[in-house]
């Protein structure tokens, strides 16, 4: 079997989840033997011992294959897309090409070299106008995206491959032009949805891309059954077409910790929050929460590692509450450090508004940390030995936190149920689903 998988982030170049997700999925895929080249938006560079072989697409059309060996991914290539490219015109002039490429995979028409090469030169020749842009993303993100699309057209038809699996909405475009280019059966991967990243307030033009790219698929895989409802109702997708696949965790067995001490006293608590600091992951609830714990304990420091737009507006909500003294902002983690404040932790919350899965929860566990999660949120879904509530009920999730926090036998029975639980959620089985996903489309080809 071999997949054309598109994605947009892989570590080392990671933002959140998604990478890591992408990793674990592909590190299993080639233990079951599936080869897999997987296309990434930019070149990243990748450290010497690292195990996936980075081919760029200059080197790949000069026959000189040479990049950085992943030893553990021995059936895995990354290709990466220089960045910036020539973009779109407008998304409608987008969508007309693509039409007419699903135009020809619907009857079964293959494009000849000829047409096929004329095709690619204009996607990858038109350009990109301000109405793509996007001031929630940053830069010209619509322009990367259909930038992305043109060039794996092009990687594509130099690959020889059974199926396109395409991660979230950024690489749906590349995916759909792909499969109408090769006929090959299109998988499109959703991790999260713009309802669980905007909530009401969607961002128009990425609603349209993923329901173009979730209609067009021949099967959709969703990270757990709360995703897959949302694609149901809010997109109107076929239950029949969606299969949930969950996520895992990179077992690692009992964490051994070598790491100098911390500037944090030794008698004080400790109350991780970790993750992208957004409306979607629910800062505030966590703020309030943390609040309430402070008028009951006093040695408790509430520790916010991440990033992103609501970053500016969380540290003024901690100062405006009177408990930024008691707030500690780490900004973006990478490696140890993130380690390190797991070995910090006495507790793990995530107050996700509308979490598709979560994968930093299983991270914690695999830590020997506790978890408190909310219960909108696909994890929640596998897991039994974990603390759970609801985002919007801050009294309750303070009573939960300082419940941990003062009874020592609650604390080690999370601990330690939570570590053994967590070990059975494993990547293995996610790719032997989608490994099962893939005969069955090829047996409809």
């Amino acid at each position: 079997m071999k997949v054309f998988m598109l994605g947009w982030e892989f570590p080392p170049f990671i933002s959140g989840g998604l990478g890591t997700a992408c990793y674990g999925l592909t590190k299993a895929m080639n233990h079951l033997g599936i080869e897999v080249v997987f296309v990434l938006p930019q070149s990243v560079d990748i450290p010497q011992n690292t195990h996936v072989k980075m081919l760029t697409p200059r080197s790949v059309s000069h026959g000189n294959p040479a990049g950085h060996a992943y030893p553990e991914l021995g059936h895995v290539r990354i290709k990466t897309i220089d960045s910036p490219l020539q973009a779109y015109k407008t998304p409608d002039e987008y969508q007309q090409q693509l039409q007419a490429l699903i135009d020809l995979k619907r009857s079964k028409h293959r494009i000849s070299e000829v047409h096929g090469q004329e095709v690619i030169d204009e996607l990858l020749h038109m350009h990109g106008n301000d109405s793509l842009r996007s001031g929630h993303y940053g830069g010209d993100m619509f322009s990367e995206v259909h930038r992305y699309a043109g060039s794996a057209v092009r990687l594509a038809l130099e690959e020889d491959f059974d199926v396109v699996h395409a991660h979230d909405w950024m690489t749906y475009p590349a995916g759909i032009a792909v499969s109408a280019v090769t006929g090959k059966p299109l998988v499109v991967h959703i991790h999260s949805t713009e309802f669980d990243r905007s909530g009401e307030h969607v961002n128009q033009g990425i609603y349209d891309i993923e329901r173009r790219g979730l209609h067009a698929a021949d099967r959709v895989i969703a990270v757990s059954y709360l995703t897959r409802n949302i694609v149901i109702s809010r997109y109107g997708v076929p239950g029949e077409k969606i299969e949930v696949v969950y996520n895992g965790v990179e077992s690692t067995g009992r964490p051994n910790w070598n790491f100098s001490p911390t500037p944090i006293r030794s008698d004080e608590k400790i109350v991780l929050f970790l993750g992208r600091i957004t409306m979607q992951k629910g800062p505030e609830y966590f703020l309030m929460a943390a609040k309430k714990v402070l008028e009951e304990m006093e040695n408790v420091k509430f520790v916010m590692a991440g990033s992103g737009d609501m970053m500016q507006r969380t540290i003024e909500m901690a100062a405006e509450m009177g408990i930024g003294h008691k707030v500690l902002f780490t900004g973006f983690l990478h490696g140890e450090d993130v380690q390190r404040v797991y070995k910090m932790a006495d507790l793990y919350v995530m107050p996700s508004v509308s979490e598709p899965f979560g994968i930093a929860p299983l991270e914690a566990l695999n830590h020997d940390v506790p978890v408190l999660i909310s219960k909108q949120s696909g994890v929640s879904e596998v897991l039994t030995h974990v603390l759970k509530v609801d985002f919007w009920d801050v009294v309750e999730m303070a009573n939960k936190i300082v419940a941990v926090l003062k009874y020592p036998p609650l604390q080690m029975t999370l601990r330690e149920h939570g570590n053994f639980e967590v070990r059975r959620l494993r990547w293995a089985d996610a790719a032997e689903k989608c490994g099962r996903i893939y005969d069955e489309l090829l047996v409809l080809v």
